[in-house]
């Protein structure tokens, strides 16, 4: 069948929301009334196979949602919801694509549907990566040490000066330099100067636990800032840098710098 007798034969079983035309490389294009979270229009793409009818969104949904993360990775809870929601509407996720497969035309209108109802539940993840903001940053943070092959330790307990146990997210070792990393992250203005001040308040208490200690003489802390998201001031940065190193995740080449440099306390 070619493309405009496909493209008419799938248009006559959908809604009028959807529209069809030729794909610009293969198959049709179904431009549905599904959108993303920035205001795109989600498109699925209908493909004539040997044994039937392909609905793929060409890695569209997924690439997407890369484009929101400063690594451009997905972290292991993003991927662990992707399967899930495809064991729910019966779709696959094969390298990247949510692929739905009928054997007969007159399956592709709800094919398209369920792959358009997939694209939009993987695209609002990211909802989930906005009110989740720390633990996927710290999912982040975690992918990004082991691909540098940074030896790093997570949610590490240390105890201050104080008697208090502190929970540190990151214990980092390259060579000799040693770094305690907090990762500052929150979407809540509200919680920005309360979570500063905790921060602030466990390197003050762990650095003095450590003074004239020799062998903690190259270790320091690292506060890791999520700048990705507009919620932070001038004031929370200047609190903590007399006490700690200041790093960005948007700049993680500079964070890396910090890490693998000595310290000068």
């Amino acid at each position: 069948m070619n493309l405009l007798n496909l493209c008419d034969a799938v248009r006559q079983g959908m809604p009028a929301l959807y529209e069809c035309s030729p794909a610009p490389i293969e198959g049709v294009r179904i431009r549905t009334p599904f959108l993303y979270p920035d205001g795109g229009v989600i498109d699925v793409f209908v493909l004539e196979t040997n044994n039937g009818y392909e609905v793929t969104d060409f890695s569209e949904a997924v690439g997407w949602l890369r484009m929101q993360t400063v690594t451009g990775k997905l972290t292991v809870t993003q991927r662990d919801n992707i399967r899930d929601i495809g064991q729910t509407l019966g779709t696959e996720f094969k390298k990247g694509e949510i692929i739905y497969r009928c054997n007969d035309l007159s399956e592709v209108s709800e094919a398209v549907q369920i792959v358009g109802q997939a694209v939009l539940r993987v695209a609002d993840l990211w909802f989930l990566l906005s009110h989740s903001v720390s633990h996927s940053i710290a999912d982040e943070v975690e992918e990004w040490l082991q691909e540098k092959e940074i030896a790093s330790e997570r949610n590490v307990r240390a105890t201050g000066r104080s008697g208090r146990e502190w929970n540190v997210h990151f214990k980092t070792s390259i060579a000799e330099n040693v770094s305690l990393v907090f990762v500052l992250s929150t979407g809540n203005r509200a919680r920005v100067r309360p979570i500063t001040e905790h921060v602030a308040t466990g390197c003050m208490d762990l650095k003095s636990s450590l003074n004239g200690d020799t062998s903690t003489d190259r270790l320091k802390m690292v506060s890791l800032f999520d700048d990705t998201v507009d919620v932070w001031r001038d004031e929370d940065y200047a609190l903590l840098e007399p006490i700690s190193e200041i790093a960005c995740w948007s700049s993680p080449d500079e964070f890396e710098h910090i890490l693998k440099t000595p310290s000068t306390t």
